[in-house]
């Protein structure tokens, strides 16, 4: 398993390969001292997980996390404080560890790490709920009532309600049920709440309106599949 080590400390980066250095599954692979250059390692070396420190000047931890290649690597944050948690799990950590780091805490974090780089004996069952974390709380959203999902500042829709969700679309998308469709870039709807689709422009672009009398644009690029998938008639 690659890993690369995020944190503007020197010395915590060190400190973080030589606890690491006893196994030899793991492969520290890159550092770095920003959010900025993490991505931009995550983009070019493409590591399976990322020791992440959630303080760093310009770009925090929390804002690499969702901005992430796809697909994207385990995250496991490595923090001094305990208050960035809830969100550090909402953007799909798999760990949050505290500073100073204790060795059976880091242990634990990376048993749970080789135990997601193990090929998957059976195919994850797709997510039925969602948790989302709003003014610190955590709401259970029953997947049945979304109508569509936006990408731009990640809001899950939910009739007239908006819940903001810090996850790329992407990695949202791969746990749902399979009656979620993307129809463009940034969105994405619940095909059983689509309620018809109308042509838009000249472009080949389209509209899918859904049963709360929501619009949500379709591109070209996406339309023949929507179709597809909502079947004849």
């Amino acid at each position: 398993m690659r890993v690369l080590i995020v944190d503007d400390e020197p010395l915590a980066r060190a400190k973080l390969r030589r606890m690491l250095a006893p196994w030899p599954a793991l492969e520290v692979v890159g550092e770095a001292g920003d959010g900025v250059q993490a991505l931009q390692l995550c983009a070019t070396l493409a590591p399976d997980a990322v020791f992440l420190d959630v303080q760093m000047p310009g770009c925090s931890g929390l804002d690499v996390a969702a901005s992430l290649p796809d697909p994207a690597p385990e995250v496991v944050f490595v923090t001094a404080f305990d208050r960035y948690a809830l969100q550090a799990f909402d953007a799909a950590a798999l760990d949050y560890l505290l500073k100073p780091v204790e060795p059976e805490r880091l242990a634990r974090a990376v048993q749970r790490l080789l135990e997601r780089d193990r090929p998957a004996a059976a195919p994850a069952l797709p997510a039925q709920q969602l948790l989302i974390a709003d003014r610190g709380r955590v709401h259970v959203v029953d997947c049945a009532q979304i109508d569509w999902l936006e990408a731009a500042d990640n809001y899950v829709h939910v009739g007239a309600r908006e819940w903001l969700m810090r996850r790329p679309l992407a990695a949202l998308l791969a746990d749902l049920p399979s009656h979620f469709a993307r129809v463009h870039r940034s969105a994405a709807v619940n095909l059983h709440r689509v309620a018809h689709v109308l042509p838009r422009g000249d472009k080949g672009d389209a509209l899918v309106v859904l049963r709360s009398g929501a619009e949500v644009p379709c591109s070209r690029a996406w339309r023949a599949a929507l179709v597809a998938r909502l079947g004849p008639g």
